[in-house]
């Protein structure tokens, strides 16, 4: 984890807007944004798996499969605390636009 002297100074985000590029600034490893879109797709599988069968005992591994990957590459790759710790709900939206971003190009896989 990175040590106080290079952590961005906290900040109170009002809007999801203001939150991405800090986000954004806190997946720089190409690895953990990776692990972070292969969790996601897993969750986005998951759940269309669960809800289609009727296995709605499946949910209970979302959390799992999401953060599993997506913390592994913050704690080995970026070094960093995840921002889900700080902004819960942020955090999970940015989760999925930074998917989508990945899905669409805007950011490189």
């Amino acid at each position: 984890m990175r040590d106080s002297s290079s952590a961005p100074a906290p900040h109170d985000f009002a809007h999801f807007r203001d939150f991405y590029p800090f986000y954004l600034s806190e997946h720089r490893s190409r690895v953990s944004r990776r692990l972070h879109t292969i969790g996601t797709g897993l969750v986005l599988l998951t759940l269309l798996a669960a809800l289609a069968g009727g296995q709605l005992k499946w949910l209970v591994l979302l959390p799992l499969l999401g953060y599993g990957p997506a913390w592994v590459g913050h704690f080995f790759f970026e070094k960093n605390s995840p921002a889900t710790f700080r902004y819960p709900f942020f955090s999970l939206a940015g989760d999925f636009v930074m998917f989508r971003d990945v899905l669409c190009g805007r950011i490189k896989w």
